[in-house]
């Protein structure tokens, strides 16, 4: 909505200066204005009615092209969250098949998903696979399921196991 308002004002930012040195050229040819007093209605035309539009009309377009990325990631994140919960577990290049996406973008969706305080479970980034846990189960969790291994404490809501890198994601 915001791309197609911004295209909107700066089209019309760009016929309305072409309306006011069109009309300043047909007072010149008829002899109502100088030459000075064309170039001054054409100076404070555009500074005054297109300038100001055009600025407008390129920030909304600029901001709808923003809104729009964060609107395709959050689809993204939705359709990650939806098919490893239904599915309990996923191969991480599946993800990236069905996402039309690249590894470290479904990295990045899983973290910030994580963040958010969204997902529950664990990845072991070597093997490829996405686990979907309960979070009371993963709380209870003292050794690595992959490898046996001590788990440390890696960040907010993530616990990685040193050995094998299987990290588990913990909601809050």
């Amino acid at each position: 909505m915001g791309r197609t308002l911004g295209l909107i004002l700066i089209a019309g930012g760009i016929i309305v200066g072409i309306i006011i040195v069109v009309l300043m050229g047909v007072y010149r040819g008829e002899g109502r204005l100088t030459a000075g007093g064309m170039a001054l209605g054409i100076t404070l035309g555009l500074l005054v009615l297109v300038l100001p539009q055009l600025g407008f009309g390129a920030f909304l377009f600029w901001k709808g092209g923003q809104d729009t990325a964060v609107a395709a990631r959050a689809q993204q994140q939705r359709q990650l969250l939806d098919m490893v919960k239904t599915r309990g577990q996923i191969a991480i290049s599946d993800l990236v098949i069905e996402l039309n996406s690249d590894r470290e973008t479904v990295q990045q969706n899983l973290y910030q998903l994580v963040g958010m305080g969204l997902f529950s479970g664990y990845v072991n980034w070597d093997e490829g696979m996405l686990y979907s846990r309960q979070a009371t189960e993963l709380h209870q969790l003292h050794k690595c399921e992959h490898c046996g291994g001590e788990l440390e404490l890696a960040g907010k809501g993530v616990i990685r196991c040193p050995f094998c890198g299987t990290e588990y994601f913990l909601e809050r």
